[in-house]
């Protein structure tokens, strides 16, 4: 018997079959659409497979505390008909199997700390920037919830004294994914970031908000290992851009070979790749299957 994979994203779902060494052997994906209808599409997916357990990395904010009675549903999304939609217990109606339940960035994280860029490591933390900008963080050994989940897209940050442009967030405006997510790229610039060439003025500036958030999660939580990941990481020229600003935002305060000659090595993209999410999902059906052992 083999284990369920669900990456449950905005835009879409990646649903997969794999095993405890975290190989993937079968996989679907479609577009997310109604919640009813989306999750039927899951349903008909593993009806047939026998796994043993599912894990699922789902887009949100969603509820994470398993004492709550809201224990499994996505909470307050703007996406249509998915606010306040009980992902968990719907998919319980049709399968007696141990769940995995996270955010999507937290699965991702999961995913390279068992197999990927952290692997062997027991702290990293995860960032997808993309249309929005997510962190997971995964500290001693185990993914961090706290009072909700970690929404460290949505930290403030400081405008850079040539940059107008006030953000694209409903709630803050100029935080991190008010700036620095793929719509504010657009907006700002007035073309997809993937059309821009790689000495525009945009990829310092992108650079330069990131290397902010990414100072203070170094700050704050010391991980051993930080992974950027997201369609606009899909830009590798970022990455030395990155670790330039976060060089000059620390100034040397934290001193240690990792920051100041191995940066490269320490602020990584995904050793997973794109498969960081479904991966991590996968990993988190093989623990809660661990979990009920």
């Amino acid at each position: 018997m083999g284990y369920g994979a669900i990456e449950a994203g905005g835009t879409k779902f990646v649903c997969g079959i794999g095993n405890e060494e975290g190989i993937i052997e079968d996989r679907i994906s479609f577009p997310t659409e109604h919640p009813e209808q989306t999750l039927q599409k899951v349903i008909d997916y593993f009806a047939d497979k026998n796994v043993t357990a599912i894990g699922i990395g789902s887009f949100g904010p969603i509820n994470v505390d398993p004492s709550s009675p809201l224990y499994g549903y996505i909470t307050t999304t703007p996406k249509p008909g998915w606010a306040n939609y009980d992902v968990l217990g719907k998919l319980r109606e049709s399968f007696n199997v141990p769940f995995g339940w996270d955010t999507d960035v937290n699965a991702a994280a999961f995913g390279e700390a068992k197999w990927g860029a952290a692997q062997g490591l027991d702290s990293c933390v995860y960032y997808t920037v993309g249309t929005g900008i997510g962190v997971g963080v995964y500290m001693e050994g185990r993914l961090v919830h706290g009072l909700v989940h970690p929404e460290g897209g949505h930290v403030m940050i400081r405008p850079h004294s040539d940059d107008s442009f006030q953000g694209t967030c409903p709630y803050h405006g100029d935080c991190l994914e008010g700036m620095a997510a793929g719509p504010a790229i657009e907006q700002r610039w007035g073309v997809k970031g993937s059309e821009l060439p790689i000495d525009h003025p945009a990829w310092d500036l992108e650079a330069y908000y990131l290397a902010q958030s990414i100072s203070s999660t170094i700050l704050m939580l010391s991980p051993k290992k930080i992974i950027l990941g997201g369609g606009v990481m899909q830009q590798a020229h970022l990455f030395p851009l990155i670790h330039a600003h976060v060089q000059k935002i620390l100034n040397g305060y934290i001193r240690t070979e990792s920051l100041l000659e191995n940066i490269h090595s320490y602020i990584v993209p995904p050793g997973l790749g794109t498969n960081s999410g479904l991966r991590g999902s996968l990993a988190l059906g093989v623990e809660a299957k661990r979990n009920q052992q």
